[in-house]
């Protein structure tokens, strides 16, 4: 009976949450519309989420490509397939591996910067005070989060394609031997609109995920220092799960194309 009741009791948690976090979606979408819009408060979030997060993602962009050519090279020359390691890279990074690692860097960063913010003024009693000054909390902290993760993300991931390809051009040609501008042009004809957009299409996707777990853990924080810290932990490990399983669904649906 003990272990029939956690389990009934684990199943309803898991249902509570999602109940909540559907609810927490209905209303940032009705206040998004009709609600006042900060837009001082929407830039702000942009530098803090966006070029703030550019050197940390430049540096897992351009080491993955230079680690991908230098994987890539280590294989395909057992097959004497030298010449498709530009390919591999660019399509590796701009579908896959810089929009995913992106993402799960700003989370780690942005997002749990987010929660921590939101979390502090909910414990403190800061978000009350909004209320009683006829700040709607949602127009004034949620919806210009949002906005800047679903905006800025895409830009982050595009430089980090193009700082992706050019690690792995830095390896093939000052390392490897290869010719520059032979690379370049394999480059240039391989790649697909499709590969780009596809990977801007998860990027947006994720900072909307990455900005709505860590404002939606933060938003409902309680239990002071100890529970400002638990919402931080639960917004980066919900976001990051909920990335890579958005991945796989975006990544499939592409497949189909």
């Amino acid at each position: 009976m003990n272990f029939l009741k956690k389990l009934f009791s684990l199943v309803f948690n898991f249902f509570y949450s999602i109940g909540e976090i559907v609810n927490f979606f209905l209303d940032s979408i009705k206040f998004a519309l009709i609600g006042k819009f900060y837009p001082e408060i929407f830039l702000k979030q942009c530098i803090k989420i966006g070029f703030n997060s550019l050197p940390v993602v430049g540096l897992t962009s351009i080491f993955t490509g230079m680690v991908l050519a230098l994987q890539s090279y280590t294989g395909f020359s057992r097959f004497s397939a030298e010449s498709a390691i530009p390919n591999v890279v660019v399509l590796s990074i701009t579908r896959e591996l810089a929009p995913v690692l992106a993402g799960l860097m700003v989370a780690g960063r942005s997002g749990a910067a987010i929660a921590a913010e939101i979390g502090t003024m909910k414990v403190t009693e800061q978000i009350d005070a909004l209320k009683t000054l006829s700040t709607n909390p949602y127009n004034y902290l949620i919806i210009p989060r949002i906005l800047a993760g679903i905006i800025t993300l895409p830009i982050l991931v595009f430089v980090g394609d193009i700082i992706g390809v050019m690690g792995g051009y830095l390896i093939c040609v000052n390392l490897l031997n290869f010719n520059p501008t032979v690379y370049l042009q394999n480059t240039y004809n391989f790649v697909q609109f499709l590969d780009v957009f596809s990977g801007l299409v998860k990027a947006s996707v994720f900072g909307f995920l990455i900005t709505f777990m860590g404002c939606y853990h933060g938003f409902n924080a309680s239990g002071g220092a100890q529970g400002v810290g638990q919402s931080t932990t639960y917004s980066v490990v919900s976001s990051s799960i909920l990335i890579l399983l958005m991945n796989y669904i975006i990544t499939s649906f592409f497949f189909r194309l």
